[in-house]
């Protein structure tokens, strides 16, 4: 998934996605190295380390020494080093992080041609794993890892991290990604109220650009923001049925839904005045400077509104505002029908098999890695057996509990479920014609027809 630290999710953060249609489902208040072993995973729980009975049972480890790569970085990296220092704690082991670079299954592809894989990945796209498993590279879990899966896991989120029905991918972090979060002193300011709808968001954002206030922050820089925005619009207006059909390219992006909601999203990229610093401003923006412009300068922000996921909070806290108070949020508005919910996921994945690796997999699917990942803030856990009072707050609280509401009624992000060279890879296919379409946004025929021809590349049909 595309996430808070990175242009990739990761989470994206940027993620094995996936997306909710639910009326209701989301409720928000409006003011709220190897031990050389290869092959002999399946003892990760034969012998116990001194965790609390209550706890995970993980090995002893001492001497052994692992990697693991990930996209993140920032304060999302620093919270999830949290949870390896834990597990190094309990385990003896020694484990060092690994920056990536986006699409991570080139970087491994090079680390791997040179005889250095990480023992663990962290992929944020469904797709890559896919890749992974087809290239030979990522290994099945153990019995131990199954057994937290079953314990803790809703079965689409085991389903997610299977290929060919065998184990492969542990859901560690996952992000409600329909959310708008709002600087309540520049709402004030401008007598906005929170919009339900799409044309109750437009004329929000004209009320608080009447006040002398950009009303929407968009980071436009990071393509992956750009299809997010595509995705819930589409998949609010079109409906879940026709939104399976694109994604698995069953009916093709020159298909009049398509039009239909580069048509809606034009209402907003076709007026500049409500983008901060316009279209060009827009696409220099990275995504966490889009979030922390919108929470600087008080009452007169660069940006009034900015839209994405949950772990935007990471990059609120490096401002100075409060979530709950000066920063709030309110659910993607219904387009269609209903109200979006989309949502990504970063699954951990087995490159080097060995009894390290398999406890590593074994703990990042335990309730206890959640809760330490999820006391850290701007995280979401889609695992059900933690108890969110280890949220850090009632925003985020709220949103988790309706990402584990939504149990199995869940559908893949499309640009997830895509190619990796058409959803996933910057400066081309979707991110790249996505942010032409942000420069240009009366061409909709010419955005739909460069989708389709980059899209049929990709999915080779």
């Amino acid at each position: 998934m595309r996430t808070s630290g990175t242009a990739s999710t990761a989470l994206r953060s940027r993620r094995a996605v996936l997306a909710v249609v639910a009326a209701g489902s989301l409720v928000l208040a409006a003011g709220c190295g190897s031990d050389g072993k290869k092959g002999d995973g399946g003892g990760a729980a034969a012998d116990k380390s001194s965790a609390p009975a209550s706890g995970v049972q993980l090995p002893k480890l001492n001497g052994t020494k692992l990697e693991v790569a990930a996209v993140w970085t920032g304060p999302e990296q620093a919270n999830f080093i949290k949870v390896l220092k834990e597990f190094e704690k309990r385990t003896g082991a020694s484990v060092t992080f690994v920056p990536a670079q986006d699409p991570i299954v080139n970087f491994l592809g090079t680390k791997i041609a040179g005889g250095a894989p990480p023992d663990v990945a962290m992929m944020p796209q469904v797709g890559a794993i896919t890749q992974a498993v087809a290239k030979k590279w990522a290994k099945p879990v153990d019995a131990a890892t199954k057994a937290e899966l079953d314990k803790n896991y809703a079965q689409v989120w085991k389903d997610l991290g299977a290929v060919d029905g065998k184990q492969y991918g542990v859901y560690f972090k996952a992000a409600n990604k329909s959310l708008v979060w709002y600087n309540t002193k520049a709402f004030q300011n401008a007598g906005a109220t929170v919009p339900k709808t799409w044309p109750d968001f437009m004329k929000t954002a004209q009320t608080i650009s009447a006040s002398g206030v950009t009303p929407v922050s968009v980071g436009g820089a990071d393509g992956w923001t750009l299809t997010d925005w595509f995705e819930n619009i589409y998949l609010s207006q079109a409906g879940p049925d026709k939104y399976d059909q694109l994604a698995q390219h069953k009916i093709k992006w020159t298909d009049p839904s398509v039009k239909a909601a580069l048509t809606t999203l034009a209402q907003l990229f076709g007026k500049p005045s409500l983008i901060s610093g316009g279209a060009d401003g827009a696409l220099q923006t990275e995504f966490p400077a889009s979030v922390t412009q919108t929470f600087t300068g008080g009452d007169q922000p660069k940006g009034a509104m900015v839209f994405e996921g949950d772990f935007a909070q990471t990059n609120i806290a490096q401002t100075k505002a409060k979530v709950g108070t000066d920063a709030k949020v309110f659910p993607f508005p219904a387009v269609g029908a209903k109200s979006p919910v989309v949502t990504g996921g970063d699954a951990a994945v087995i490159l080097k098999d060995s009894k390290g690796a398999q406890a590593l997999l074994t703990w990042l699917a335990s309730t206890d890695a959640a809760k330490i990942a999820a006391s850290s803030g701007g995280f979401v856990s889609p695992n059900k057996g933690l108890d969110t009072a280890a949220y850090p707050n009632d925003v985020q609280r709220t949103i988790a509990e309706a990402l584990i509401a939504a149990g199995d009624d869940i559908r893949f992000d499309m640009s997830d479920q895509a190619p990796q060279s058409f959803g996933g890879t910057p400066g081309k296919g979707e991110w790249k014609d996505l942010q032409d379409f942000l420069k240009n946004p009366k061409d909709i025929a010419g955005t739909q027809q460069k989708l389709e021809s980059d899209a049929a590349k990709a999915y080779k049909n």
